[in-house]
């Protein structure tokens, strides 16, 4: 029993203390510079730092998907694969690869809004003063 209330008020002592020093430690926080003050947490410094490496990634994405039936990943190579697929009789094939053309075609028009949306950005950017190099 005696040991019981030794870890009792033990416990009691602890949280007290914990109590004061944790707001000691909050009534210690410096407060923001006036640079933390003036950002607005959007992220714009860090998506101007990489519009030029998304707008490559981005063209080159176009490119392939735009490529010739030659080109791995290209549309015109898919729809080739859905053509031969349904000449073979392999329908559950051509649904699937079918599917996938369907898919790949709406990239298309997506990445290109993000390139001209992109571009909008990078010249925000230079107006700005930020590190966006020309896109």
């Amino acid at each position: 029993m005696r040991t019981r209330n030794i870890a009792l008020s033990s416990v009691a002592v602890a949280t007290a203390v914990l109590g004061v020093a944790g707001t000691a430690v909050a009534d210690s926080t410096p407060a923001p510079s006036a640079s933390a003050k003036t950002r607005t947490g959007d992220g714009a410094q860090a998506l101007c730092k990489r519009a030029p490496k998304i707008d490559k990634r981005l063209h080159k994405a176009l490119a392939r998907l735009q490529g010739k039936a030659g080109v791995r990943g290209s549309v015109a190579r898919l729809e080739k694969r859905v053509e031969k697929a349904k000449a073979a009789g392999h329908t559950e094939i051509a649904t699937f690869l079918n599917h996938k053309l369907t898919y790949r075609k709406s990239l298309v028009p997506t990445l290109q809004q993000r390139q001209k949306d992109l571009a909008k950005v990078a010249t925000w950017c230079r107006t700005q003063h930020h590190n966006a190099a020309s896109s």
